[in-house]
Formats: structure tokens, C-alpha cells, sequence
């Protein structure tokens, strides 16, 4: 009837495998927010526990190339998601993928499951399958099988996948920050059609409600056809980075190709020579007739610098509390979770702090508080000095904003040529720098009890390092760190000790509470 609201889609009942992996860890909440029940399977159940949607899901273990675990995953299932290749498992890694993907549809098939869904890699129309790199090639035949499972399937192919996790992406976001200049392979001119992840995991959960009858490949893309090359430069503008300089050379073979990319990233070599490998490959899309089925948002799908942006965004926004391995919760489908490999999200260095102290929480964040200002910094005075008036000289704020308020801290305060992101008393302090520097850096200083009650001190600088330049001031400064950031931590716990030892000998008002902390650098 004209004018009757659009019916949502009924519930399903969804099975992900590859949950601690890049998309499925991502699918999972979108499932839930869309109203499915989901079950997840995975070799090792306990990665997924601390995941806030983990209560809301049933997890159980399993393998996709063991017959009888997934039989029993499948149980009940409306919709299965195959999201796990065995890509970077050594040789012998195409058998391995074509004999999963065959249990896994003889088991759906078995279990009476109504749609299975696919996640692939894009091939280039018109070229031999046997040409194709063994990587493109093996997900080719993945979605082959699984379509003469005798299950509906739906096989959404896509190239480059452009979130922070994705390991193309990654690839492509440590070559452009670390080198201003590259020497490349001819790769660099080869044509793809990129796809910010946000439209991937909008496309997986619309292939829930597909029609029995949809049984096929579909392309999926971003409005965006490029090279490699415009990937880069456009990475490059979006991060404030100089134009990078590229010089393609013809004689780097895919293997020496590979070589290289370990060695200027932390892409592990078992993943960097299937993906470089593809790179020769042009992937563009032929159709797009999945737009039939799951509509595109009202404002298109994201380009790729909107999608530049968004992977960005957790660094940017500085919310270093939950990122990369640390993180308990996604702010959104791009953002790094913690079941990401090691070398995803970009590079940020660390340097950690733990001190246990004789004294109680109260009495060391006061200290934490009052730190910045007349008080200082608790650690070699001279070289907070030196590095004001440097930041000074080129033109930053220096060390002579101070602080507001002496005793304590609110959101937005400047303290000397740091901001206040974020202060939680008596736990949390985060600073973020505003000094000149080649990245982003934050002071984070937390204050904690152990499980014998005791009082814990712990202390973080991060380092984002912004092209090559701050992955070399980085490693200028670390030699300093045990002198700046070991003594700031060991005598901040000194000085709360001082307190309450003076505290202990009669240091109190005649109201009973507690003098401030004498002013000491």
C-alpha cells in the first residue's frame, strides 16, 4: 500500500566464522544491530571474550577443516558467512583453502542452512585463471565451491579494502608514511577500485535478507578507480604528508617485491608476497548489481579519501586509550580492534612506566595533578628546560604557558606545552603534546590499586610518528627515555611517599587535611 512503512527484515539466525579476524570481528556488532542472532566459531574461543558484544552472541569452537566441528556450529543456522582463508600459512595454503570451503558447504548443505555468504578477492575479467596470482586464484576457487555447494551464496568480490586492519591497506599506509621516496615496481600503475570497509560490512549483513533465489558473484567497490600510485599520493595528502616520490623500476619481481615491502613494513613477509603478488592484476569492477538487492546509503558509498579519513580517525581523535591491541570496544566498523595483528593501525610507539608505591591512590594523584607549572616535570629539569626553548625557537608554545589552576586539572586546560585530553580523578590523566614535533604524542598517567590492595603507578608516553622523519626523531629521543620518563615515574612515587611520610609526623591543618605538595622539580 503506497505510503506504508518499509518492512524491516526478518531476524536471521547467523553463523560468522573468522570472528577474531579482520571483517568478521567487525560483522559481528553490525549483525546484532540489525537485529540477527549470531553464533560465532573459532579455533580458539577465549579471543573473543573480551569483545563487548561476547554475552550477546553464542560462541563455540571450532575449525573449517574440521568436519564434525562445523557440522555442529551449523545446527539451526539461516545464514553462514565464510570469512577465513588460509592465507600466510606457508605452502600448501590453496589445499588447504578448497578443502575447507568444501566441508563448509557439504555441512550447510547437510544442516539445511538457507544462504551462505562470501567474502572474496576481485579478479580481472578476461584473463586466464591460471595467470592469476596463487592468492586471487584460491579465492576464486573458494567462491567457486562453495556455489556448487548445492546452498544459495551469495560471493561478494572485492579489492582493496580500505580500513585500518585491512592488510592491503596496511601495506600501502606503512610505504607511504616511511618513505618519502620509493623506488617501486611497475605495480604501482595497476588499476583498482578500492572499498572503504563501512560499505563491505554494510553489503555482508544486506546479503542476510537476499531472496532464496540469488545465487551468485556479485562485484563490490567504491566510486573511486585508481592506481596504487594515486592510493599513495592520496593517503599522503589526507595525513599532511609531502608528495611522495616515486620512481617505478621494471625489475623487481614479485618475490624481490615482497622483500622489499618486509623490509620497510611490518606486513609479515607470508602475507606481503601473496598481496604483492595481486597487485599486478587489475581489479575493477564489472557490475554492480548488488545495488539491485542492498541498496546504496543515501549519500553513495564512501571515496576513498572519506574512507582515508575515517581509518585515520583513532589516531587523529587521539583516543589512544582504546586503540590497536588495547582496545575493549570499536568506536565504529573502521576502527582497529584488539584481535588485529600486531603490525595493523599504524605505528605507535610506547614507552611504559610501573611503580609501586607506599602510599594511597589519593595521596599519588594528588601529586599526578599538580604536576606541569611551578611544580615541573619530577625528572631532569634542565632537559624540560632545553626542549621548551627549543619547541620556542621553531616556533611553539613552549614551556611558558604554565597552568591554570595549581592544585588541580579540568578537560581543554593548557599545562606548559601540553593539553589536558581527558582527567578522571584519582585515576586517569592524559595529556596530549602541542609542542613541535613530527607526530603526535600524549603523557598518559593512571593511578590504580593491585590485587593485594596496594597503590600502582603507571606512566605511558605515545608516540604517532608522522612520515619518515618521526620514525627518526622517535629513535633519536628513545635513549633518553630512562633518564626522562623512568626518573619522572620514580620520583613522583617518591614524592607521594614524602608526603605522606610528612603527613604521618603531624602534617595536617588545623582542619585535619593535608598541606600541598611542596613545589619541586
Amino acid at each position: 500500500m503506497d505510503g506504508a512503512p518499509e518492512r524491516a527484515p526478518e531476524p536471521r539466525r547467523c553463523l560468522v566464522t573468522g570472528a577474531t579476524g579482520y571483517i568478521g570481528g567487525r560483522l559481528v556488532p553490525e549483525l546484532l544491530a540489525a537485529g540477527h542472532q549470531v553464533r560465532c566459531v573459532a579455533r580458539s574461543p577465549e579471543k573473543l571474550r573480551d569483545h563487548p558484544w561476547a554475552g550477546r552472541v553464542e560462541t563455540v569452537r571450532g575449525d573449517v577443516t574440521d568436519e564434525e566441528s562445523i557440522g555442529a556450529a551449523m545446527a539451526g543456522v539461516d545464514v553462514a558467512y565464510y570469512l577465513v582463508h588460509a592465507l600466510g600459512t606457508g605452502p600448501g595454503f590453496e589445499e588447504t583453502d578448497r578443502r575447507a570451503a568444501r566441508i563448509f558447504g557439504d555441512r550447510a548443505r547437510a544442516a539445511g542452512v538457507r544462504r551462505i555468504v562470501y567474502l572474496g578477492g576481485l579478479t580481472p575479467g578476461g584473463v586466464p585463471e591460471r595467470t592469476l596470482s596463487p592468492h586471487l586464484r584460491s579465492r576464486a576457487e573458494v567462491g567457486r565451491v562453495l556455489l556448487d555447494s548445492g546452498v544459495p551464496t551469495a560471493f561478494l568480490r572485492a579489492g582493496v579494502i580500505v580500513g585500518s586492519g585491512s592488510a592491503s591497506f596496511e601495506m600501502l599506509r606503512y610505504l607511504t608514511e616511511r618513505l618519502p621516496v620509493m623506488v617501486t615496481p611497475q605495480w604501482v600503475h595497476t588499476r583498482t577500485q578500492p572499498i572503504a570497509v563501512r560499505d563491505v560490512l554494510r553489503l555482508l549483513v544486506g546479503c542476510a535478507a537476499l531472496p532464496d533465489e540469488v545465487h551468485r558473484s556479485f562485484d563490490i567497490g567504491g566510486p573511486d578507480v585508481l592506481t596504487y600510485l594515486d592510493m599513495m599520493r592520496r593517503y599522503a595528502e589526507v595525513t599532511g604528508l609531502r608528495r611522495r616520490l616515486v620512481a617505478p623500476v621494471p625489475v623487481l619481481t614479485p618475490r624481490l617485491s615482497s622483500l622489499w615491502v618486509g623490509l620497510v613494513t611490518p606486513v609479515p613477509g607470508a602475507i606481503a608476497r601473496p598481496l604483492v603478488e595481486s597487485l599486478r592484476h587489475e581489479v575493477v569492477c564489472a557490475e554492480r548489481d548488488i545495488v539491485r538487492y542492498v541498496p546504496d546509503p543515501p549519500d553513495g558509498p564512501l571515496g576513498v579519501d572519506r574512507a582515508l579519513e575515517l581509518a585515520l580517525r583513532r589516531v587523529r581523535d587521539a583516543k589512544v586509550a582504546t586503540r590497536w591491541s588495547s582496545a575493549a570496544t570499536p568506536g565504529a566498523a573502521g576502527d582497529p580492534l584488539p584481535t588485529d595483528p600486531d603490525w595493523a593501525g599504524g605505528s605507535l610507539y610506547q614507552d611504559r612506566r610501573v611503580r609501586v608505591v607506599d602510599a594511597s591512590p589519593e595521596d599519588v594523584w594528588r601529586v599526578v595533578e599538580g604536576i606541569g607549572g611551578e611544580n615541573g616535570w619530577y625528572s631532569m629539569p634542565l632537559a624540560w628546560a632545553l626542549r621548551g626553548w627549543i619547541d620556542t625557537l621553531v616556533g611553539g608554545v613552549g614551556l611558558r604557558r604554565g597552568r591554570r589552576d595549581a592544585a588541580r586539572l579540568r578537560v581543554g586546560d593548557s599545562l606548559d606545552f601540553w593539553r589536558v585530553e581527558e582527567v578522571l580523578p584519582p585515576r586517569l590523566l592524559r595529556l596530549r603534546a602541542e609542542m613541535r614535533l613530527p607526530g603526535l604524542a600524549w603523557l598518559e598517567m593512571t593511578v590504580d590499586r593491585d590485587a593485594r590492595g596496594g597503590t600502582v603507578y603507571r606512566q605511558r608516553a605515545l608516540f604517532h610518528p608522522r612520515g619518515l622523519a618521526g620514525h627518526l626523531y622517535w629513535w633519536a629521543v628513545a635513549p633518553f627515555h630512562a633518564l626522562v620518563f623512568g626518573g619522572m615515574a620514580r620520583n613522583i612515587a617518591a614524592r607521594a611517599e614524602k608526603d605522606v611520610a610528612g603527613t604521618d609526623r603531624g602534617g595536617t591543618d588545623a582542619a585535619g587535611t593535608r598541606a600541598p605538595a611542596s613545589r619541586s622539580r
